[in-house]
């Protein structure tokens, strides 16, 4: 049912529309709450500034949660996509990840559709300027314009608009991401509330045109035949048969030589530029003087569009003047007459020190405010998105006056970022790697809806229908699992010969159906084929059966280290604990606690720089009860 307010008077107000925006907004309308949604400019809305692409290690496996959760990311890029891969499929199920290139103004333009036609969502188009906070709780804002909103809660994701500023080789100026306007005052009135900012920076490379390409002369990274999806929701029959390629290339010494013989000209090395840039994405000074004995570097060649002919120079960020870029162009194999569109360059602007942060999102300083995105240090829009659904999930769950709504590192790839930041707060732009989840074998891309689809349908966020689908998807999963320990697979010399086909010892005796698909290039389908006997016609339930037999003491075990964590949870910190009044424990320690003000064992124990001496010490004083004894 949509509400009825005053014109000003909103439930949850949402401030920039990129990706992060965009989730927190439809999140917070669809869950009932009447929402405004602002941003500078609506020719930005969910706008890919950086790569058109979305996915990718640990990336693509946000985009299948936030689809799990009810959120929008995966069906728009299955709407948008012109190239579908997965990648890491020579590997194990921990580390394959789905990405896919997107026509990224398709993209923008059916995120914009989506928005303008939820009920309870109002766009606008307007800067704000100051926050209305009165006796530490975020009550509205106020734009460039002078208009006041009211809402319940309020959720900032400004992304690099906060203050940005440009830079393309001795020339910078202040500007948001693709020369829109920065948001200037809103970060002035965020350091007078209190807030501790620090300055980032992220760059994009340069935009070539397709018809000055030499193709011939690189080599073709072609889409999937099999149909992949990032939604549960998007059907295999919709899959899209004539997807257009990616080429890949290379750097070369005289690539480097004109790099090297430039470098007083790279804000990144003369200095103009302060903020920390990311680790994991450098531009290509950075990684020509950080890998000097490397000969080469990859470069791929992204299409944007379907009808564009600006082609994407991915891995050659560079903040280089336009004239030695096109010198660093013409060096490389395929690119020698590549006309310049767009001029890569590099982007300061404000973040806030994620540890500010509960792990709803909501600051710890300004109750009912939420942040999301990479005004929280973070990098890349999947990040942004998951963060934004987790925040406009919270603003409209506060706005309904409800408990929060968190998720843990053992649950999902987002509840993992979102501890990371603010548990261990982050010193440069913050990337999400399969290597930061320790529960990564059960964090699968495969498997999110069975993680979290119950809690998108208990927030109201998935849809009755979706609902009844996934149950009867759970339902299969389970009569395919008891059918391959019930049928068993007798040593026939079909089988034998099959095993020996593939190079496995042969069978001395019948085994359940189950041990014969623990080999490894035994799959559900051979089961079927060699006994006679149905266990499951979908891809999905095959997929499922296999990873579980196959890697069942893996999973085990890391179920076990999850029950441990769970225990560690369980061992809550009071808010108001005096780390001051605990003897024995180390500086830096009683420092961190009291910065960071863990709320239990498990996330006291993750905080860098916190030693096994400092958790006995605190474990020991919150279990006997001598916090209690202190303050009574």
């Amino acid at each position: 049912m949509i509400k009825s307010y005053d014109s000003n008077d909103y439930d949850v107000i949402v401030v920039g529309a990129g990706h992060a925006g965009s989730e927190a907004a439809l999140a917070s309308a669809r869950m009932g709450q009447k929402t405004l949604l602002l941003t500078i400019s609506l020719d930005m809305v969910a706008f890919m500034p950086c790569n058109p692409s979305v996915g990718g290690p640990a990336k693509g496996t946000v985009v299948r949660e936030i689809d799990a959760l009810g959120g929008q990311m995966g069906k728009n890029i299955d709407a948008t996509y012109i190239q579908m891969r997965m990648l890491n499929t020579g590997k194990g199920p921990a580390v394959r990840a789905l990405r896919a290139q997107a026509d990224k103004w398709q993209y923008h333009e059916q995120m914009k559709k989506v928005i303008e036609e939820t009920p309870n969502l109002t766009l606008r188009q307007a800067t704000v300027d100051e926050l209305i906070v009165e006796d530490g709780v975020c009550k509205g804002l106020i734009t460039n314009t002078g208009a006041k909103y009211h809402a319940k809660s309020v959720v900032l994701t400004t992304g690099t608009s906060a203050r940005g500023r440009i830079f393309i080789g001795e020339l910078n100026y202040s500007s948001g991401p693709n020369n829109t306007v920065p948001a200037i005052k809103l970060s002035e009135n965020l350091e007078k509330l209190g807030f501790k900012l620090r300055r980032f920076k992220t760059g994009t490379p340069p935009r070539v045109n397709s018809n000055t390409i030499d193709y011939s002369k690189t080599e073709e990274e072609p889409g999937d035949k099999v149909p992949r999806h990032f939604s549960y929701e998007t059907k295999d029959e919709d899959y899209l048969k004539n997807q257009v390629s990616c080429w890949m290339t290379y750097t070369n010494k005289t690539t480097h030589k004109i790099i090297n013989q430039n470098l007083t000209r790279s804000p990144m090395f003369s200095g103009e530029i302060k903020g920390v840039g990311p680790r994991y994405c450098p531009s290509i000074e950075t990684k020509v003087v950080r890998f000097a004995d490397k000969p080469r570097h990859q470069i791929f060649l992204e299409p944007e569009g379907k009808n564009t002919k600006e082609v994407y120079v991915g891995d050659f960020s560079t903040s280089m003047p336009e004239e030695i870029q096109l010198k660093m162009l013409h060096s490389v194999a395929g690119l020698e007459n590549a006309e310049l569109m767009r001029p890569g360059y590099a982007i300061e602007y404000d973040v806030i020190d994620p540890w500010q942060l509960k792990h709803t999102l909501e600051t710890k300083n300004i109750k009912n405010l939420f942040t999301a995105g990479q005004m929280n240090g973070t990098s890349g829009y999947e990040e942004a998105a998951g963060q934004g659904l987790i925040a406009g999930i919270n603003a409209a769950l506060r706005a309904a006056g409800q408990p929060g709504f968190t998720l843990g590192r053992d649950e999902a790839y987002i509840g993992v970022l979102i501890d990371d930041l603010v548990t261990k707060g982050t010193e440069e732009p913050y990337r999400l790697l399969t290597s930061r989840a320790e529960y990564r074998l059960i964090l699968r891309h495969d498997n999110a809806d069975l993680r979290l689809t119950d809690y998108g349908f208990q927030l109201g966020l998935i849809s009755e229908e979706r609902y009844s689908q996934f149950l009867a998807k759970k339902e299969q999963i389970a009569q395919a699992a008891n059918a391959v320990k019930k049928i068993t697979v007798h040593p026939t010399k079909e089988v034998q010969d099959y095993l020996a086909s593939i190079g496995e010892d042969k069978l001395k005796a019948g085994v359940k159906a189950d041990v014969f698909l623990r080999r490894p290039k035994v799959r559900v389908a051979d089961i079927e084929r060699l006994t006679g006997m149905p266990i499951s016609n979908e891809r999905y339930v095959r997929e499922q059966i296999e990873i579980n037999v196959k890697y069942a003491g893996y999973i085990k075990k890391e179920q076990q280290q999850i029950n441990k964590l769970h225990r560690q949870e369980a061992k809550k910190i009071p808010a108001d604990i005096d780390y001051n009044v605990i003897d024995g424990l180390a500086t830096e320690a009683r420092e961190k606690f009291a910065k960071i003000r863990p709320e239990t064992i498990a996330q006291a124990e993750r905080i860098s720089g916190v030693n096994p001496a400092d958790m006995a010490i605190l474990s020991v004083y919150v279990q006997n009860g001598r916090y209690a004894k202190i303050h009574k």
